[in-house]
């Protein structure tokens, strides 16, 4: 009776395992579509999928690191629970992007605060373009490298750290999260020509701060 259960918990392990394979071979829109009928493991791997990234979005939106893992559960949480809201999967991205923000914003506001804000000045394409350069540093390189990156990722932390709220927000969603301009002036509520004008200038300070590295 012993081995039968044992290899009756084999097989069903076995089975599990495959599932889960097969679920993360899948498209992510296929996934969701799956998630909004019910199925709990599309679910679940469309959160291991994302997970990572809302984390790394708190990140640098705060760095209380208590906060952010209860705003990134909040944040899955609250995906999960309304998904079958969303009515086209190709803008998941965006739909939960806007999850992160509004909770971004509301814990800004309990701790009792003002949005960081700083006059826009309107900048034109080409300045736009000039700071476009700021990158994350690959992690595949030779241990001299590797140290050098370290640093450099704790200088472009600490400097995204210290911009406005607005600012900062935009530049995650755009360098992190990879969003269009379209996307983050939807989601901040804002227009295309500020949300350009507000990562111009937090590239442009980032690169201040980076210039002894990169030059």
């Amino acid at each position: 009776m012993k081995e039968r259960t044992k290899i009756a918990n084999q097989g069903r392990d076995k089975l599990l395992h495959f599932n889960k394979k097969h679920y993360k071979n899948k498209p992510l829109e296929e996934l969701i579509r799956l998630a909004q009928q019910d199925n709990l493991d599309a679910l679940e791997e469309i959160i291991r999928r994302n997970q990572s990234s809302i984390y790394a979005s708190f990140y640098y939106l705060n760095k209380d690191c208590q906060d952010i893992l209860d705003l990134t559960q909040e944040t899955l949480l609250k995906m999960a629970k309304n998904i079958k809201r969303l009515k086209d999967p190709t803008k998941f991205k965006s739909w939960l992007n806007q999850i992160v923000t509004n909770l971004f914003y509301d814990h800004v506001r309990s701790k009792n605060r003002k949005l960081q804000t700083v006059p826009i000045d309107k900048k034109t394409e080409q300045e736009e373009n000039k700071f476009n350069v700021v990158e994350i540093p690959c992690k595949k390189c030779t241990p001299e490298e590797k140290s050098l990156n370290s640093e450099l990722t704790c200088i472009i932390e600490n400097s995204i750290q210290k911009l406005p709220d607005s600012f900062k927000l935009a530049i995650v969603l755009r360098e992190f999260q990879g969003l269009s301009y379209e996307e983050i002036a939807e989601i901040t509520n804002t227009n295309v020509g500020t949300v350009k004008s507000r990562i111009a200038r937090a590239r442009n300070k980032l690169q201040e701060d980076l210039k002894q590295y990169i030059a």
